[in-house]
C-alpha cells in the first residue's frame, strides 16, 4: 500500500518573500550584534571566559531547539511556529538591548537562540510549495538569505555601533517586530491537513540507517571540527583586536570611545570574511567543484583554513591591520570552499530518500560546533591569545585525517 503525496500548495511571491525575510532577519540580527556583542558584555564587567560563553548560550539554544521547532511545525502548522519564533527572538534582542546585568545578557541570548531556532520551520514551507524538481532552487533562497544576513549585518551593526552598543540590539529588536508584522499578513498555512509525520521510531531508524552509510561519519566529524575551528575564530576576533589595536578599550577612562574603535575594526574583519565567503560560495564553488570534484575541495580548503587560523594572531602581533585583513580572507575562502563541500558529500553519500537526514546531522553538527567553539575560546584567550587560533588549526588537521579513505564514485 503506497501513502498519497500531498499536493503541492502554490504559493504567492509575498509569502515566499515572508520566508527569505525570516531566515535573512534572523541572520541580520545575529549579524548586527557580532560586532558589539564581546565589548557590551564586557561593560558588563565580563572577562574574556564569560564573553564568549555569551555567544555560545545563542547557539546552545538553536542547537537544542531545531529539531523542536520543525517537529512542532509538523503537528500545529508552519504558520504560528514562524510566528511565534519571529516574536520570541524580537523579545530576545529587546532584552538585551536594555539589559541591566549579566544574567540578563545570558537569558536574553538564550531566548533569542530559542526564537531563531526556526529554520527547519521555514525549510518547511518552502518544502510544502515546490516541486521537487524545484526544491533545490527553494532551498537555494535560505542559502542566499544566509549569506546576505551574515554580510549585512556585521556592516550595519558596526555601524550603529558607534551611536551606542546597545543600538544594534534595538535594531535587530525592531527588525523582529517588522518581520511578525509581515508574516502575519503575508505567510498562509502551507502545511497539508492530512500529513502525518514520521514516528519516533521511523525517525531514529533513518539516522541509523544513513550514520551507518559509508563516509557519512567521517564527514559529519569534518563538520563539526571545521565549523568549531572557524566559531574559535569569530567569537575571539573582537577580543584580539582591540588586544592589539586597541588597547584604550581596557582601560576604565577610555573604554567607551575605545570600544567603538573596536567595534569599527572588528566589523572590517568580519566583512572582510562575509564577502569573501559570498564570492566564493556564491560564484566560484560551482565551477571548483565541477574541475576538482568536492573531496579534492575539501582537502585543499582544509589546509587553508588551518594555515589562515595559525597565522592569524602572528600577524595581528605585527600591528600590520592590512595584513590581519588579508589573513582574514585567506582563511574564509579555505572556509568557502570547504563548508559546501561536505553538504555535498553528504548528499553523495545517502540515497534521494535520505537527503534530509543527512544533510540535518551535517546541520546538528555544524550547530553543536558553534556551541562548542565559543564555548572554549574564551578561556583559550584568558590562556594566551594565540590559543584559540592554534586549537582551531589543530581541530581542522584532524579533520583533514579523519577525510583519509574517503572517496566517491562521482569523485574524481
Amino acid at each position: 500500500m503506497t501513502t498519497a503525496v500531498p499536493p503541492v500548495k502554490p504559493i504567492s511571491r509575498a509569502a515566499l518573500g515572508v520566508v527569505f525575510a525570516t531566515v535573512f532577519l534572523d541572520l541580520l540580527g545575529f549579524g548586527l550584534i557580532i560586532p558589539i556583542q564581546a565589548f557590551y558584555t564586557q561593560s558588563f564587567g565580563a572577562r574574556p571566559a564569560v564573553i564568549t560563553l555569551v555567544g555560545a548560550s545563542y547557539s546552545l539554544m538553536q542547537f537544542l531547539f531545531m529539531p523542536f521547532w520543525g517537529r512542532l511545525s509538523d503537528r500545529i502548522g508552519r504558520r504560528p511556529v514562524v510566528l511565534s519564533s519571529v516574536a520570541i527572538s524580537a523579545l530576545g534582542y529587546f532584552l538585551f538591548a536594555s539589559a541591566d546585568s549579566l544574567w540578563m545578557l545570558f537569558a536574553a541570548r538564550m531566548l533569542a537562540g530559542f526564537g531563531n531556532a526556526n529554520i527547519g520551520a521555514a525549510q518547511a514551507v518552502i518544502a510544502d510549495t515546490t516541486t521537487p524538481e524545484n526544491r533545490a532552487k527553494g532551498m537555494g533562497l535560505i542559502g542566499v538569505a544566509f549569506g546576505l544576513g551574515f554580510v549585512i549585518g556585521p556592516a550595519i551593526g558596526g555601524t550603529l555601533g558607534q551611536f551606542g552598543l546597545a543600538v544594534p540590539a534595538y535594531a535587530a529588536a525592531g527588525l523582529g517586530v517588522l518581520n511578525l508584522i509581515s508574516a502575519y499578513f503575508f505567510l498562509p498555512e502551507t502545511r497539508a491537513p492530512d500529513l502525518h509525520p514520521p514516528s519516533p521510531q521511523s525517525r531514529q531508524d533513518i539516522r541509523r540507517d544513513v550514520l551507518n552509510r559509508p563516509g557519512v561519519r567521517q564527514l559529519l566529524i569534518l563538520s563539526l571540527v571545521l565549523t568549531t575551528g572557524f566559531a574559535l575564530m569569530e567569537q575571539i576576533v573582537a577580543l584580539l583586536i582591540e588586544h592589539v589595536w586597541v588597547r584604550e578599550a581596557l582601560v576604565p577612562e577610555t573604554a567607551t570611545a575605545g570600544h567603538r574603535t573596536a567595534a569599527k575594526l572588528t566589523t572590517l574583519a568580519m566583512l572582510t570574511v562575509g564577502l569573501t565567503m559570498a564570492v566564493v560560495q556564491g560564484g566560484l564553488i560551482g565551477k571548483l567543484a565541477r574541475k576538482h570534484g568536492e573531496l579534492k575541495l575539501v582537502r585543499i580548503g582544509s589546509i587553508v583554513v588551518a594555515l589562515g587560523l595559525a597565522a592569524m594572531p602572528l600577524v595581528a602581533e605585527s600591528g600590520l591591520f592590512w595584513a590581519f585583513l588579508v589573513t582574514c580572507a585567506v582563511l574564509a575562502f579555505g572556509q568557502g570552499i570547504t563548508t559546501p563541500s561536505v553538504t555535498g558529500l553528504l548528499s553523495k553519500a545517502v540515497g534521494p530518500d535520505r537527503q534530509g537526514a543527512a544533510l540535518g546531522l551535517g546541520q546538528s553538527a555544524a550547530a553543536l560546533a558553534r556551541v562548542l567553539g565559543p564555548a572554549a575560546a574564551g578561556s583559550l584567550f584568558e590562556w594566551h591569545l594565540r590559543a584559540p587560533y592554534w586549537t582551531g588549526a589543530a581541530l581542522v588537521l584532524v579533520g583533514l585525517a579523519a577525510s583519509r579513505g574517503l572517496k566517491f564514485a562521482r569523485d574524481p
